[in-house]
């Protein structure tokens, strides 16, 4: 099981010390939402932001877009070259073209679906992503209930995969801590996002440390 703290729920005016933290602690990912303020009513980190963020670490940066011009934002981010760019099918027309875009320039690319979207919208392009991140939130804000609906997703989702003989790895962002992780990881996750449990934790080391326990 991989970790991927969310630094929307870091303090950001120590956001330094926290990334360091977190990374130190064993994190496998940083995970950055980026929000514009449309698709859904936050805004959070840009580019400049984001610039800095990956000077400060070597742990791979897993760029989540919430957004709805797409390719704008895939621009953006593409120069900082982060590990996975992740966007939303609900607001994208051509997802098969971004995710042939994004691997033409060395990132793997990902595919968001919110808690109401069903696994069948991917079926026809499963084998053009490396990822799969799947809500147990609605996005836009930290902090939020987990949905216990995603599990039957997740196994559909595995189901798909596996039917396909693909190489994907299913992400699970929202709501998600050590109570819950030996469930996702049953149910065929592979990389859990958590950012309230760790980040309002005494020891981020610990917290990462019971997510990634194999149950």
């Amino acid at each position: 099981m991989y970790v991927a703290p969310s630094l929307l729920s870091a303090n950001f005016l120590k956001l330094e010390e926290e990334i360091k933290a977190v990374s130190e602690a064993g994190a496998d990912l940083l995970h950055i939402d980026v929000m514009d303020g449309h698709f859904v009513p936050n805004l959070t980190f840009g580019p400049c932001v984001i610039e800095k963020i990956s000077a400060i670490t070597q742990v791979p940066l897993d760029v989540h877009l919430m957004a709805n011009d797409v390719i704008k934002f895939i621009d953006l981010f593409i120069p900082l070259k982060p590990k996975f760019i992740s966007f939303h099918i609900e607001a994208e027309n051509h997802p098969i073209r971004l995710c042939e875009y994004l691997k033409n320039h060395g990132i793997h690319p990902a595919i968001v679906l919110n808690p109401h979207t069903p696994i069948d919208s991917i079926k026809h392009m499963i084998e053009f992503v490396d990822m799969v991140l799947l809500m147990s939130v609605n996005p836009g804000f930290g902090g939020q209930k987990f949905l216990p609906l995603i599990y039957d997703k997740i196994k559909e989702l595995r189901s798909l995969i596996d039917k396909k003989n693909a190489k994907v790895f299913i992400e699970v962002d929202g709501g998600i801590n050590g109570l819950n992780a030996s469930d996702l990881e049953a149910a065929g996750a592979d990389i859990l996002v958590a950012g309230s449990y760790i980040f309002s934790s005494n020891d981020y080391k610990t917290s990462i440390s019971s997510l990634k326990l194999k149950f």
